[in-house]
């Protein structure tokens, strides 16, 4: 089913179930008046081997359909969720970009995608994400998540989250870039040395390095649509 940036539903498919939310629904309130803290949150422990849940989500940079199908066959693939503004992103976007490139020429296929709302953070909309995608030369697409189902259906919880899979589209690794973070003292370029290992492993055909959680800001839900396990992420320390 073609979905474009202006298409009424995004779809996400687990199994035999889809899922759908309407896009342009009744916006609750305006953006201005929506206000939601940015809580310091760690990814959700996922069992190695779990399918990629399936997506069908527009690019915001050219506006076309892209799906997992378009992954199958792939070594290895990379699966993303992150946003513009974040600074735990932020921190990351260049080495991501590298990382890419780099793991491209072995065969990696890669992509982002964005799921905050922007009925609270309209920075995060797609004309951003575009501009964000071509400011940093993102060679992977940048999918948008309105209805945020594909989020929910990853458990993802946080930016920047990673999910890496195997030729059969099954997970081999969930966890951090790498142990730096945005402002330490003294600050830290990013190593890119977990998600290296898990890539490197994935290629080879071997079992992924178990890795710490990824950390980030938590993705923004909807305000009143937050998943079953909105809150239990959030770090407390």
């Amino acid at each position: 089913m073609a979905l474009t940036m202006q298409s009424r539903s995004t779809c996400v498919r687990m199994g035999q179930r889809r899922v759908g939310a309407p896009i342009g629904a009744q916006v609750i309130a305006p953006a201005r008046r929506l206000s939601v803290a940015r809580a310091k949150t760690e990814s959700v422990d996922l069992p190695v081997g779990e399918p990629a849940p399936y997506f069908e989500l527009p690019d915001a940079v050219t506006g076309k359909t892209v799906s997992l199908n378009e992954f199958k066959g792939a070594p290895a693939t990379l699966v993303m969720f992150i946003c513009n503004h974040c600074p735990y992103v932020v921190h990351l976007k260049s080495a991501i970009v590298d990382v890419v490139k780099e793991y491209s020429s072995k065969g990696l296929k890669a992509v982002a995608i964005s799921s905050n709302s922007t009925q609270t953070h309209p920075q995060d909309g797609p004309e951003k994400m575009a501009e964000d995608a071509k400011k940093y030369g993102y060679p992977f697409p940048y999918l948008f998540d309105e209805s945020q189902d594909v989020a929910k259906a990853y458990k993802a919880a946080c930016t920047p989250e990673f999910y890496i899979f195997d030729s059969e589209l099954k997970l081999t690794y969930h966890g951090q870039w790498d142990s730096t973070r945005p402002k330490q003292d003294p600050p830290q370029i990013p190593t890119s040395v977990d998600i290296r290992a898990a890539l490197d492993a994935t290629l080879a055909g071997k079992p992924a390095p178990k890795s710490r959680p990824s950390i980030g800001c938590n993705i923004k839900w909807t305000p009143g649509k937050e998943p079953e396990y909105y809150g239990a992420q959030i770090v407390k320390k």
